[in-house]
């Protein structure tokens, strides 16, 4: 499969030369060793996908000459990750996972919970550091669509954005199954699934998303880590939307 890279500018048509740059030049010479004459792809990360082949190789700059463009739709409905802080590596673990998975949007949330505690400043830098983490696993798995990742949200944030999206709480005491979703057509809204931190969700913030229309959801028997309950519920609703 041929290497795959990201534009930071706009795309070009067949037969224009798009030039990579900065530290994706450097990726893509140092790093991955194209050389002139290889076959590679190149997206901007909002559906354009370019098929190219390299025609000069620096350290700081990389041109591609395109001969073929192909324009991918973003999925519907879009999948949406809400992910709580969580301590140590976990919470950076699930959004490189997940992105790899096919997550159309990720959203930090500051539960009741969270060990892992952002204020202004760490928003800012956390969510640019998941916006890296999530740019990177976009390129390995080859996705035309880099996902977004939102502003730090509260659970008064996802109880207002319950009205307008399908909101799947993953808890292991829920009695229905993840499994058991059902997808009518036509029904567009966002599937937004949401994971709590390493001492789960608290009792009053279930209550209140219940109380907003939130279904309550459980991953089999057994209690997943913060890391991997996203990615597994992924796989599940991915199969259920027919993606996989």
């Amino acid at each position: 499969m041929a290497l795959h890279f990201l534009l930071d500018g706009p795309a070009d048509a067949p037969g224009d030369a798009v030039t990579l740059t900065g530290a994706e030049a450097h990726h893509a010479s140092s790093v991955r060793r194209v050389r002139v004459g290889e076959e590679v792809t190149v997206g901007d990360g909002r559906g354009v996908w370019l098929t190219g082949v390299v025609e000069s190789v620096a350290p700081r700059e990389v041109v591609v000459r395109i001969h073929e463009r192909t324009d991918v739709a973003q999925p519907s409905p879009r999948v949406v990750l809400v992910q709580a802080l969580a301590k140590g590596d976990r919470d950076e673990l699930a959004v490189q996972a997940a992105t790899e998975l096919g997550v159309d949007e990720i959203v930090p949330w500051q539960a009741a919970r969270s060990v892992s505690r952002w204020d202004a400043a760490k928003a800012v830098k956390g969510r640019a550091r998941w916006t890296s983490i999530v740019r990177e696993a976009a390129k390995q798995a080859h996705r035309a669509w880099v996902p977004e990742v939102a502003e730090l949200t509260t659970t008064s944030g996802l109880v207002r954005r319950a009205a307008a999206s399908r909101i799947l709480v993953l808890e292991p005491t829920a009695a229905e199954p993840l499994s058991a979703l059902a997808v009518e057509a036509g029904d567009d809204r966002d599937v937004v699934l949401v994971v709590g931190p390493e001492g789960g969700i608290a009792p009053d913030e279930l209550d209140a998303l219940a109380g907003a229309g939130a279904r309550l959801v459980r991953l089999g028997d057994t209690v997943l880590r913060t890391s991997t309950a996203g990615p597994a519920a992924l796989a599940v609703v991915s199969t259920a939307l027919a993606r996989w």
